[in-house]
């Protein structure tokens, strides 16, 4: 009886805290806070190679945007809005790097596609959008939809809200920006302002 009753809770709790459960929503998120130091993480450039996200941010401080992936249309006009911006980011001393859990077979089409010139980096499985709280789980319906835009690779079994994260050098972060309505981006001229604002 006793082995039945540990073995009830072990179920109940112990897999809860080793597989921590993705919402199904976009709303239903619990994103890491400003004022929060971001974990360490590797990512995979164009090329396939992985990089630690800790040596891209020890570069200046950063402007890291979580986007669906090359497939989505939406984010695709917010990664050429950062084009736009970007002499003026980086007068201001900061970078900007764009993260999906695209695979990075994907990345140099939607790098060409938008004429970007910063980094776009691949969240292989989306490890790193669950770890910090903005994945939710890509629904059947998304998934089909991926599959009409001729990706390579597989489709991530998560998504991350469209996020804005700028953080120090260190990885503390200092402003964020997260909207569930995926068709809602900060603005160009907002995220100046903000920069602007903000005293690394």
């Amino acid at each position: 009886m006793k082995k039945i009753l540990l073995l009830s809770l072990l179920v109940l709790f112990g897999c809860s805290e080793n597989e921590p459960s993705i919402p199904i929503e976009a709303e239903d998120i619990s994103p890491i806070l400003i004022g929060e130091t971001l974990p360490n993480a590797n990512f995979q450039n164009a090329e396939g190679n992985y990089i630690q996200l800790k040596a891209v941010l020890e570069e200046k401080p950063t402007i890291l945007v979580f986007y669906r992936g090359g497939w989505c249309p939406y984010c695709n006009v917010q990664l050429s809005g950062l084009v736009e911006i970007e002499e003026e980011v980086l007068a201001l001393g900061y970078q900007i790097v764009a993260i999906s859990p695209d695979d990075f077979k994907n990345l140099q089409t939607t790098t060409e596609n938008n004429n970007a010139k910063y980094k776009l980096l691949s969240d292989p499985n989306g490890k790193f959008i669950q770890e910090i709280g903005i994945a939710f789980k890509t629904s059947t319906m998304l998934k089909e939809y991926i599959t009409t835009k001729g990706q390579k690779g597989e489709t991530s079994a998560v998504m991350p809200v469209p996020t804005i994260i700028i953080v120090d050098k260190k990885g503390v972060i200092q402003f964020e920006y997260i909207n569930p309505n995926y068709k809602e981006r900060i603005s160009g001229e907002m995220l100046l302002s903000v920069l602007k604002t903000i005293k690394i």
